[in-house]
């Protein structure tokens, strides 16, 4: 049995379910870790709050946490709607999830490796462990740098972060591979931007660290 975690964004988690269950149908362990950014930055913006990123990871003051929390615990409770029975709702905070905060970025935390009572008993209890992307603290969490966390601690097979775009895009095409090495290369030298900047750097963490990782049609490998 293959043990995955799939890492949806907000983006795309409506449409997520299908693909989800599937794999699931397939015989795989199946962790989902969810993203909720266009939701929360919508959220944000009625009532006034300014949204602001650094390195493709949002800025969380303590006014903005309130909202980012109980917009993924919204989000979490639609995906577990859409995936039905089988699905088990677990906000990272309640289930222990520890990250280091991050000072510049505000309430942000760097997530730790672990392997969650609470995730364990759902898998083998034949269900799907549907994960928002909080830690101890409150801490906001970057769901792409959770589901790769969660990947090591949980000793997956393999992660896979479901996206928008059909993979990492160079010159205007997907590139199918790419070694961690070219892809710190690429981080360093500001050559890309936005989302796809903590999901290559949680993949790299990943692949590092034993588990296959992919992002679309990408695959990143140590």
């Amino acid at each position: 049995m293959t043990r995955l975690v799939l890492k949806v964004g907000g983006a795309v988690a409506a449409g997520a379910a299908r693909h989800v269950l599937e794999l699931a149908a397939a015989g795989n362990e199946v962790i989902l870790v969810h993203g909720a950014g266009p939701q929360i930055s919508s959220e944000l913006a009625a009532r006034g709050i300014p949204a602001e990123f650094v390195g493709g990871r949002r800025v969380t003051s303590a006014e903005a946490i309130a909202v980012v929390r109980e917009t993924l615990v919204e989000v979490n409770q639609q995906l577990c709607s859409a995936l039905g029975e089988s699905a088990i709702g677990l906000i990272g905070d309640e289930i222990g999830l520890q990250a280091t905060r991050v000072a510049e970025l505000g309430l942000v935390g760097d997530p730790s490796p672990s392997r969650p009572e609470a995730i364990e008993n759902a898998l083998a209890a034949g269900r799907i462990p549907v994960v928002a992307p909080l830690a101890a603290g409150p801490l906001n969490v970057n769901a792409d740098e959770m589901a790769a966390a969660l990947a090591v601690g949980l000793g997956a097979d393999r992660i896979f972060f479901l996206t928008d775009v059909a993979g990492l895009l160079l010159d205007g095409a997907v590139v199918d591979r790419i070694e961690a090495d070219d892809a710190d290369r690429l981080l360093a030298d500001g050559l890309l931007e936005g989302g796809i900047l903590p999901k290559l750097r949680a993949a790299v963490t990943a692949a590092r660290l034993g588990v296959d990782a992919e992002i679309g049609r990408t695959a990143v490998v140590a």
